[in-house]
């Protein structure tokens, strides 16, 4: 009933590990594919090891996190000893994610990435946390969108998943841009923001880097109408990604156009187990529905 594919990629059902904290070694990901997810993606890595910001990074409300992690993590050698070890260790798919400071930089870590061989490679181009340092995300400029994809394509030859961000007015042109550049598929959303959040007491940024990126609960209409308005615009899967935490939430956001639902912040909210949770709650509703597999559903809700 909930058995999905991205690309060529059999998923037994649509829950993927969305990437970030959770990612960052081959053991952790076990954990959560041994929790029930359908898929697991790593933390967005770049050629060589990233610091990150300093803390506090992380701030979490009653429904939202707000983070600025600034992609600290492993460098896509490193990281590619993590996908092997889950590789070896559990039969989940794999999506690895990467990201760069400039487009050259993609590509190297593509390559570099690939040595592992993930079922999936996931292009990071959205991450709104670090303009001080590159800019604006590539993800906010058709052409550069593309660009980054041609180049990727060029270093690798498993299938891309290009992720896409919400900071946008038009989703679907950034959309209809990787794929005719060659993108395979699409997560969206990352993070929405950046925004600033003050303690009311001191006046003061809660995050060391002053700006942070909004996830949750909170952001999954946003999320929900970026899906569809992808969904209408390209041929390629989409992974929806913003807000996901109950199965209703996988439900609809299926219903907008996805294949297969990120799940992130739900794990604070939740917990480990969320997968599961999440799982015997869609195949609940979809029984009330009428629906018997994935694929019926994908966008009903249009």
């Amino acid at each position: 009933m909930l058995q999905t594919k991205i690309c060529k990629v059999k998923l037994e059902n649509p829950t993927v590990l969305a990437s970030g904290i959770l990612g960052v070694s081959g053991k952790l990901m076990c954990r959560v594919a041994a929790n029930g997810a359908g898929a697991v993606t790593t933390k967005s890595v770049f050629v060589k090891e990233r610091e990150g910001h300093a803390n506090p990074t992380v701030l979490a409300g009653e429904d939202f996190v707000y983070n600025a992690v600034g992609l600290s993590g492993p460098g896509a050698e490193e990281e590619a000893e993590e996908i092997a070890f889950i590789k070896k260790n559990s039969k989940v798919p794999v999506i690895a994610s990467i990201a760069g400071g400039n487009v050259k930089e993609f590509g190297i870590a593509a390559k570099k990435i690939s040595a592992a061989k993930p079922d999936l490679i996931e292009v990071n181009i959205s991450c709104p946390n670090v303009e001080h340092e590159f800019g604006k995300p590539f993800g906010t400029d058709a052409k550069i969108s593309a660009k980054v994809t041609e180049t990727v394509k060029e270093n690798t030859s498993i299938p891309i998943i290009v992720k896409l961000s919400p900071n946008v007015d038009d989703i679907g042109k950034i959309a209809k841009a990787v794929e005719a550049a060659g993108a395979d598929a699409i997560s969206a959303i990352n993070t929405v923001g950046p925004e600033m959040i003050k303690d009311k007491k001191t006046g003061k940024p809660f995050l060391a880097n002053k700006k942070g990126g909004v996830s949750g609960p909170k952001i999954l209409p946003i999320a929900l109408d970026k899906v569809k308005q992808i969904y209408n615009a390209v041929k390629i899967p989409v992974i929806g990604i913003g807000g996901v935490t109950y199965g209703k939430d996988a439900v609809a956001m299926i219903k907008a156009g996805a294949s297969a639902v990120g799940i992130g912040s739900a794990v604070y909210f939740r917990e480990m187990d969320v997968f599961k949770k999440i799982c015997d709650e869609m195949k609940v509703i979809m029984k009330k529905q009428g629906f018997k597999s994935i694929e019926e559903m994908i966008g009903r809700g249009q």
